[in-house]
């Protein structure tokens, strides 16, 4: 790994750390000081805070599969981590870096949290209207997929540009424009 390919991992792991003890410092503050029956209100009906449980992914999908999304969780981590050491640009080491702290927080959770081993279920906070509540660990997550989703669109609109002005610059090609006459 070359000096800049360092300093690139360097930002992402710092972004997952910072996600990490900020995800992990709201979640033993909701703990400490919410309840699963009562929402305290932030944005009206909007935002609120209320502490919920959670056995499964987004939207508690795989609720019964607590196990295996712990196992996906720890690969999507590894995967991340050789993802971080690869970045290629700052933007894309801060993307990832918030993708990896926001998949970290939340597998701590489903280590570390009860009722198991393995088997926790992640503690969410952030209550959306009816929708759903969630965490700053999901909140990272959609961040990070945003800086990458931003960071594509910028090189792709990049790379369009570069090549239309190449071709503005280079004047037509040889064959556009001419016609073979058969006389």
């Amino acid at each position: 790994m070359n000096r800049e390919q360092s300093r690139r991992f360097a930002t992402a792991c710092l972004a997952a750390g910072v996600v990490v003890l900020v995800d992990q410092a709201t979640k033993a503050a909701a703990l400490s000081g919410l309840s699963q029956d009562e929402r305290l209100p932030l944005l009206g009906d909007l935002l609120g805070l209320q502490l919920a449980f959670n056995p499964g992914a987004i939207l508690s999908l795989g609720a019964g599969f607590t196990g295996l999304l712990t196992l996906l969780g720890i690969g999507a981590v590894m995967v991340l981590i050789v993802a971080a050491a690869r970045a290629r640009t700052g933007w894309w080491a801060v993307g990832i870096g918030l993708i990896l702290g926001g998949a970290i927080g939340n597998l701590i959770d489903r280590l570390f949290s009860p009722p198991g081993f393995g088997v926790g279920h992640v503690t969410d906070f952030l209550a959306y209207g009816t929708l759903f509540i969630g965490n700053l660990a999901d909140v990272a997550l959609g961040a990070g997929v945003i800086v990458l989703g931003l960071n594509i669109w910028i090189r792709h609109r990049r790379a369009r540009t570069n090549t239309a002005d190449a071709g503005v610059a280079g004047g037509p090609s040889p064959a556009a424009g001419s016609a073979v006459s058969g006389s």
